[in-house]
């Protein structure tokens, strides 16, 4: 199994909801556990550490707040709220225990996926140092700047999302259809484009470069010592 799959637990009395949402999640390449109550998820969190929680807020038994509250005491896990049209109150009690998004019911499959991966991208993000050194180059991802040879350049918000992704997994390979996605880009030159860009701001030589690597035939790699 990909060590960097986020493996999510969906908890929701709805079986009809919990194998929709599982399905679709699966199809957007996460690993998708399910509990149709808080006493099963609680079982299933004590043997397995979850990168997400997606929490139906009413359900028999003990609700999803009261969980949201309990697990937030001591756990930093990220958890999006499942709430019924109307229920604005419990909305706000949710996120003042900790909740990180909510999302009322009915709902898109596709706009959990997005805010899910939104979620995981920030928790990812902020594992990183502000200042981070690639070979002799320093980045500095909160001020957006690269500096080489005692001189500085700016990187925009593209460049430092597609730098935060390849840092969080030295050594990947990254498609151009990877680097596209992170960017919101469709265009495989545009991305070519912005590698070349990055290699100039990062490589001593640019034309030899030896952090950020093309991979001939599968994209691109990024090594730092």
């Amino acid at each position: 199994m990909n060590k960097d799959i986020a493996h999510l637990l969906v908890v929701d009395d709805d079986n009809r909801i919990r194998e929709l949402v599982k399905e679709y999640l699966e199809k957007e390449e996460f690993l998708v556990s399910t509990a149709k109550n808080v006493n099963e998820a609680k079982k299933k969190m004590e043997i397995i550490k979850y990168d997400l929680l997606v929490l139906d807020i009413m359900m028999p038994g003990e609700s999803g707040l009261s969980l949201t509250k309990e697990i937030k005491k001591n756990n930093s896990i990220p958890i999006i709220l499942l709430t019924a049209k109307g229920q604005t109150e419990d909305r706000i009690e949710g996120l003042e225990v900790g909740a990180d998004d909510y999302l009322g019911k009915p709902f898109e499959p596709r706009e959990l996926a997005l805010r899910i991966k939104n979620i995981l991208n920030k928790v990812n993000t902020s594992i990183l140092s502000e200042e981070i050194l690639i070979g002799k180059t320093l980045l500095n991802l909160k001020k957006l700047t690269i500096e080489k040879n005692k001189q500085i350049n700016k990187i925009n918000p593209q460049e430092r999302k597609i730098l935060e992704q390849m840092l969080l997994t030295p050594g990947k390979i990254f498609s151009r259809d990877d680097i596209g996605k992170i960017i919101n880009i469709s265009k495989e030159r545009t991305v070519d484009v912005m590698i070349t860009r990055l290699r100039q701001k990062i490589e001593l030589e640019p034309k030899n470069p030896k952090y950020l690597q093309t991979i001939r035939g599968s994209g691109y790699v990024l090594w730092i010592e």
